[in-house]
């Protein structure tokens, strides 16, 4: 086999006559990287095939399909939310065999919709978009006889829209130069992604900034006065990319513009600038267009289809209904459908590792609140909504990022994940006090029969500035982050320690303990668990707990137990310690008891505050130190 000459970009345009085409996605059969599997991008079903990132090379007599996480086309929310009503794929061939355009309906079940038989020529094979309303894609087969087929220069398209939508990709970074400059430069290496872009904006917030790497020469040259580089104090993720988001609708080339963000630890997909800009520009109305979230360190897993908050709850996360959850996108069904997300599901929220904002969601709604981090994502999507701007999560369009389960739950981020879940739902849900009180109570008991002692002070201290007050935001959130830390370090269970020096534990001492189920009556045994821990009366001396299975009901059997942090680097060492107990419940329960009584107050004094705290004016003094 040979090496084909491809395309260094995708035709904008048709032959006279036919109109303008828009590419809204490019035909690729490999990822960006070795180390991600072909298979999210083509599977060969039978024969052999060479899979590289712009052509694909079929064997003689060999079968091969892109109905694949990013093989194919996401045909029903094309239809639900955009103008089109036709796509078309298209590519080059050379050789012989058969090109089929085949298409899902809501259960996975695949039918053909046109066969080319190709030669050395252009495939061109149209499907309309009239029938994909509540689920279904779109994708490629090859089946070849005596002779192989080369197909290169692969892309979907629609007819290009009247608007003229700018797009422009904002990065977030702190304290993470390496990576944000491999994000960078995944961006750069392909001309057709930059060539979508007004421009790259980078807001540095960290000490250890990406101007000191040896790549951000090579990168500012490739992206040379598209590129603007801006340096500022911490202000959290959502001080970062609000900066960029403001930068780009205040000071960009032109009023109409989607303004994409993309963390800097991920490993970017640049497709996914492709796949994103272009929905966003073909959308029926403004629309936050979000990209999906797969596994870094397994990377065929998608994290959710889509996914929403119970506000009351103080929870986000769920997976939609009918969305896939956090599985593999390469395996099948028992049926022999492939999981892919078939059924056309809502989201309520899309997280911000990689989502398109319309410049029109800042001129009805504001900029995002000052919440440093955590829920900022979800708070301005569901604002949103109520703006009558919706939001979409683009199956097919994703980027790898830290697996979550990997990231262990006791750590001060925690305070901000409580205490801005709360505001949220002060601002967009009834905040029924009974239940909402109900909810942090319930978590207060867990932490505290679990011996997450400095996690249950994290708690309280959430609590405690949502009913301060938005003057707790003046400052974006900076002294909030200094003072959790603070509060959390008398408590020894907070680090984490290699297993080898886990302080007070001996090897003999550290035999690995499994739990037992959950129990059926909850409130009893929390009950008794308290009771064991506070007289000292406890079944279990030490023992060693895996991340997995450090369930409330079973920590609390212990005096102390080496308990596996979720990263898999080490173990932190909770003990009981009567005297921090009294002292959380007494100060918890105070709290929970404001709150239940002073709790109505703080939500209208949040809901009287937004206008400002979102306003341009707002984020103006605090991008100036103020």
């Amino acid at each position: 086999m040979t090496d084909v000459a491809t395309l260094s970009t995708p035709r904008d345009a048709e032959p006279a006559g036919e109109g303008s085409r828009l590419v809204v996605g490019r035909g690729l059969f490999a990822g960006p990287l070795p180390e991600v599997p072909d298979e999210l991008y083509v599977e060969v079903l039978r024969g052999r095939a060479e899979r590289r990132r712009r052509h694909v090379r079929v064997g003689a007599y060999s079968h091969v399909g892109t109905n694949t996480y990013f093989g194919r086309f996401p045909a029903s929310y094309w239809q639900r939310w955009t103008a089109a009503t036709e796509v078309r794929f298209e590519g080059r061939t050379r050789g012989a065999g058969r090109v089929m355009l085949r298409a899902s309906d809501t259960n996975g079940v695949p039918r053909t919709l046109a066969v080319h038989d190709a030669q050395a020529e252009d495939v061109r094979l149209a499907a309309p978009l009239d029938r994909f309303l509540d689920g279904g894609g779109l994708w490629i087969e090859i089946v070849t006889d005596d002779d192989e087929l080369v197909l290169h220069d692969a892309r979907w398209t629609v007819a290009a829209p009247a608007n003229d939508r700018g797009a422009s990709v904002v990065v977030c970074t702190h304290n993470r130069a390496d990576d944000c400059i491999a994000t960078l430069q995944a961006l750069t290496d392909e001309h057709d992604v930059l060539a979508l872009l007004d421009e790259v904006v980078v807001v540095d917030q960290g000490t250890d900034r990406i101007d000191t790497r040896e790549g951000f020469a090579d990168v500012a040259a490739r992206l040379g006065d598209h590129f603007r580089y801006l340096p500022q104090p911490n202000l959290g993720g959502s001080g970062g990319f609000t900066r960029g988001l403001y930068e780009v609708v205040e000071h960009g080339s032109r009023p109409d513009v989607d303004v994409l963000f993309m963390d800097d630890d991920i490993r970017c997909e640049p497709e996914v600038v492709v796949r994103l800009a272009a929905f966003g520009r073909c959308v029926a109305d403004p629309t936050i267009v979000g990209a999906q979230m797969l596994n870094l360190l397994h990377p065929t897993q998608v994290l959710a289809g889509a996914e929403y908050a119970v506000l009351t709850d103080l929870t986000n996360g769920h997976v939609s209904p009918g969305a896939v959850g956090e599985s593999d996108v390469t395996d099948h069904f028992p049926d022999g459908t492939k999981n892919v997300q078939d059924r056309r599901v809502d989201a309520g929220y899309t997280g911000w590792w990689s989502c398109l904002i319309p410049s029109e969601l800042v001129r009805r709604a504001g900029y995002p609140l000052p919440l440093f981090f955590q829920w900022d994502d979800v708070e301005y999507c569901y604002r949103a909504r109520a703006h009558g701007v919706p939001t979409v999560t683009l199956p097919g369009a994703g980027v790898w990022h830290a697996d979550f389960p990997w990231k262990d739950w006791d750590d001060w981020h925690r305070y901000f994940n409580l205490r801005n879940a709360m505001i949220t739902a002060a601002l967009h849900s009834p905040f029924p006090i009974r239940h909402v009180t109900g909810v942090l109570a319930d978590l207060l008991g867990r932490y505290l029969v679990s011996m997450n002692y400095g996690l249950a002070a994290t708690l309280i201290a959430a609590v405690e500035d949502f009913l301060a007050g938005p003057r707790v935001l003046d400052d974006g959130g900076v002294a909030a982050v200094g003072a959790i830390r603070a509060r959390r370090a008398g408590h020894g269970e907070t680090v984490a320690h290699p297993v080898t020096d886990a302080p007070g534990l001996g090897p003999t001492e550290m035999e690995i303990v499994r739990s037992g189920p959950e129990p059926t009556r909850d409130h009893l045994v929390m009950a008794k668990r308290l009771t064991q821990q506070w007289l000292g009366r406890t079944p279990r001396h030490g023992g060693l707990v895996g991340a997995g299975e450090a369930y409330w009901w079973h920590i609390g059997l212990f005096d102390e137990v080496a308990v596996t942090d979720a990263g898999q680097g080490g173990v932190r060492v909770r003990r009981r310690d009567p005297e921090a107990l009294r002292s959380l419940g007494r100060d918890g329960a105070r709290v929970l008891w404001r709150l239940a009584r002073e709790g109505r107050g703080a939500v209208e004094a949040w809901r009287a505050a937004a206008p400002r705290l979102t306003d341009a004016d707002n984020w103006r003094r605090l991008f100036a130190g103020g």
